[in-house]
């Protein structure tokens, strides 16, 4: 056969522009990047909180959406929407439309928020798809500095010793801290009272003032406050003692393993949000997650970046702690009045 002439110069062009896009189509992305959407985003994105400023869901929610920021040129809003324990930040959330532009940064209060109340007011995990597990977070046995104790176990012969006498703070009912300082409460049988708050700063000038007396909070909500004196940790809620604090003892150390409490934070979706969108932001969240600023920056708060999550393993997690978490709340007796 004779050579085949050559193509005209425009079938030419095209068929290189299908080339290159069959090559950016299987050509692998690297290690901590998902393939970009050229769709998405073109518009800013918004963030829920269900709790103020200042709270730990809120710095995490912050770092995150800073580093989407770069990545994508687009705004990155956060819309704290705090109050009743976390119950309308995540009903807005379920609510919002699955479009990839509304994400929440949510912990455990959004499934102790639906236990806690009957009727439920949403479906915690099936209003929800996992996008990624961002943080790991310590919590912290804090009191007021007017308690004359140094000590957790101090703390609890003080307690037992001015039955009636004591309550602690949480950011409302159903919230993280209430179910963490019920737990603390009812493990060693102290004889207190709860008292809910709206704010994190709120809450901090009643515990100086000693008119709240004790607390059981996320390590980055009181970190400040406990360095400067304004509070004194007396415990971190887990096995181990925290980098953070390495001077203060471990709830399990000290001979009260029953009253651990742990936490956690990640971003999910609206249920139904593209599978496509919820891989990218998975990708370049945890693209961020890997920058050592960013890792120093969460362990300054006493809390862990977990890059290795998946968007299928944070659902996973999610779903083990709400059967947990359905139980303790059920075996303490725990609903909201």
């Amino acid at each position: 056969m004779g050579n085949a002439s050559p193509a005209p110069r425009g079938i030419r062009r095209v068929r290189l522009a299908l080339c290159a896009a069959v090559f950016l189509c299987i050509a692998p992305c690297g290690a901590n990047q998902s393939p970009v959407l050229a769709d998405y985003p073109v518009k800013p994105i918004r963030i829920i909180v269900a709790s103020s400023p200042g709270a730990a869901d809120d710095f995490f929610a912050r770092q995150v959406g800073r580093e989407l920021e770069s990545f994508y040129g687009q705004r990155v809003v956060i819309e704290n929407r705090s109050g009743a324990g976390g119950l309308i930040g995540n009903t807005l959330l379920s609510k919002a439309n699955a479009d990839g532009y509304t994400l929440g940064m949510v912990g455990v209060t959004r499934i102790i928020t639906q236990l806690v109340r009957d009727p439920p007011p949403y479906r915690a995990l099936a209003d929800i798809a996992g996008v990624a597990h961002v943080a790991s977070i310590t919590n912290v046995l804090a009191v007021t500095p007017s308690i004359p104790v140094r000590t957790a176990p101090a703390f609890a012969a003080y307690a037992r010793a001015h039955i009636g006498e004591l309550n602690y703070a949480s950011l409302g009912i159903g919230s993280a801290s209430h179910l963490a300082g019920e737990v603390f409460t009812r493990t060693l049988g102290i004889d207190a009272m709860h008292v809910p708050f709206r704010n994190v700063s709120d809450t901090f000038v009643e515990m100086m003032l000693g008119r709240v007396h004790y607390a059981v909070f996320a390590l980055p909500v009181v970190l400040v406050p406990v360095r400067e004196g304004r509070l004194r940790a007396l415990a971190v809620m887990t096995s181990q003692r925290s980098p953070t604090l390495p001077d203060v003892p471990a709830i399990a150390e000290v001979g009260m393993p029953d009253a651990q409490f742990d936490r956690w934070s990640g971003i999910v979706a609206p249920s139904g949000t593209p599978r496509r969108i919820v891989e990218q932001l998975h990708g370049d969240i945890v693209r961020g997650l890997r920058k050592a600023t960013l890792r120093a920056q969460f362990a300054r708060q006493g809390a862990e970046s977990m890059p290795e999550s998946t968007p299928d393993g944070f659902m996973r997690l999610m779903q083990e702690e709400y059967l947990r978490y359905q139980a303790l709340i059920r075996d303490r007796g725990i609903r909201l009045e």
